[in-house]
């Protein structure tokens, strides 16, 4: 299996990190012949989604990227990243890819010193650890999205088709059972 990671802006070398410790292969994603290589599963990395998204259009990614996920991609996206899949972001005007019919709020739990950590149930995984940095969350979700868990009342991670996103940052835990679920799922 080979895992494409987004590398233009974030934290994708951690992700790179946990995927080559379970034997999985890293393409990174750096410009458009890069989307046209042959890859299984794509991780969208936490950074800045706003920079990310005009990155992906300027270096003419975008397109391809969106008919990838649309057509079956199977799709990691954290912090950034689900800001990046999300169809409505209630306080931000600008949209990217918006595959998964969810709104986000973003930068919801305030400036860098709102920044947290918690452990908390995610689907039948059980109770794992989640690092929140600037973190979006889930305002709200349409039909077909499955709410995977809740922090403090609110929806942070959320599968619908192909897509799995998180507000967190399970990249930074060590804790690989994330992981292994949404490779073998």
């Amino acid at each position: 299996m080979t895992a494409a990671v987004l590398a233009v802006q974030g934290a994708f070398a951690e992700h790179e990190k946990i995927l080559a410790e379970q034997g999985i292969s890293c393409l990174e994603l750096r410009k458009k012949s890069d989307v046209e290589k042959s890859f299984d599963a794509l991780i969208l990395p936490g950074g800045e989604s706003t920079v990310q998204g005009k990155l992906l259009r300027e270096l003419d990614m975008f397109d391809l990227l969106k008919e990838r996920i649309e057509g079956g991609t199977k799709v990691l996206a954290t912090c950034a990243g689900l800001i990046l899949l999300a169809e409505r972001i209630e306080n931000d005007c600008r949209v990217h890819f918006a595959t998964i019919p969810v709104c986000v709020r973003r930068n919801a739990y305030g400036r860098q010193l709102g920044s947290f950590y918690t452990e908390e149930q995610f689907g039948q995984l059980g109770k794992i650890p989640m690092t929140f940095i600037r973190a979006p969350y889930i305002e709200s979700v349409e039909s077909g999205v499955e709410i995977l868990a809740q922090v403090r009342g609110n929806i942070v991670a959320a599968r619908y088709k192909n897509q799995t996103a998180v507000s967190f940052h399970p990249e930074l835990n060590g804790d690989l059972r994330l992981y292994e679920w949404w490779l073998n799922g």
